[in-house]
């Protein structure tokens, strides 16, 4: 069962248990994941009926998790801003959000694994300075799509290369 399939599972799921905070933030992702499928059924040209063309244009599992990443990002902004704000029945609401996103969510990558990876990235486009930041975040992050924050990636390069 691929991500997609799962989410709409437990969709279903939801709307049987009454669970509502658990089915809006469901609806909200697969609503964005069809949004998704959308831009990609545009750029395709080649199928020949229909069913060919939903088809192709079905997300794989790693084409969803940059939506999910996308919502998560934006729960984490939403839960600073309550907590700066001193909302914090608010930000409770958003982080009990971000859990049940999280749940798709691969498992998070250890430092230390971020760290060699970026390392090896460094080394395959020769970056010699901050300049070659675009080159080295274009090799790493489909590596580590969905398994690390991009501010934290992106910490830890600039790190390498300052020192």
């Amino acid at each position: 069962m691929d991500l997609r399939e799962k989410v709409q599972k437990d969709l279903q799921e939801s709307l049987k248990n009454k669970q509502e905070r658990k089915l809006s933030i469901l609806r909200l992702l697969l609503d964005g994941i069809i949004k998704k499928e959308k831009e990609k059924r545009a750029g395709l040209k080649e199928a020949k009926d229909e069913a060919e063309l939903i088809e192709k244009s079905r997300l794989t599992d790693q084409e969803v998790l940059p939506v999910i990443s996308s919502l998560v990002k934006k729960s984490k902004e939403a839960i600073e801003q309550f907590e700066a704000g001193g909302r914090p029945e608010s930000a409770d609401k958003e982080k009990q959000e971000m859990e049940i996103l999280n749940q798709y969510l691969p498992e998070q990558m250890p430092a230390e694994e971020i760290r060699r990876l970026a390392e090896e990235a460094i080394k395959e486009v020769k970056a010699e300075s901050l300049k070659d930041m675009g080159k080295i975040m274009s090799v790493l992050m489909p590596k580590i799509q969905g398994r690390a924050d991009g501010a934290i990636v992106s910490a830890m390069v600039k790190e390498l290369l300052t020192k």
